[in-house]
């Protein structure tokens, strides 16, 4: 069973920091990609980031320049840098992967989520 375990989050105040990770149980190998989104309280979830198998990096407009996502691929882990936040990116944020050779477009394992709390 896989498991995805993220930490990191925390309180903040803007134009801050933080450094999100999340712990695959396994080789990060074993899926084809991996992602980080959010979802703010009454809102809908967003996707943040992803890292593709072969390292392709993409992020959503709204945090291009201030977010980045990476991978340890000897940890089995993969990173959110987020800086310069901003209060309205307050959310839970979640890991979620899609195994390799999945034939739907949908994430296939989701972890628990990561609260960010962004203050004025």
């Amino acid at each position: 069973q896989v498991q995805l375990v993220e930490s990191g989050g925390g309180l903040v105040q803007a134009g801050g920091s933080l450094r999100l990770s999340c712990a695959a149980s396994g080789s990060i190998f074993s899926f084809d990609r991996m992602a980080w989104y959010r979802q703010a309280l009454g809102k809908q979830r967003e996707l943040v980031a992803f890292i593709t198998y072969g390292g392709r990096t993409n992020v959503a407009e709204s945090v291009k320049g201030r977010f980045t996502i990476s991978r340890d691929t000897a940890k089995n882990t993969v990173y959110l840098q987020m800086n310069s936040l901003k209060p309205e990116e307050t959310a839970v944020y979640y890991c979620a992967a899609r195994g390799l050779g999945s034939s739907r477009p949908d994430m296939d394992y989701w972890g628990k989520g990561t609260l960010v709390t962004v203050s004025s």
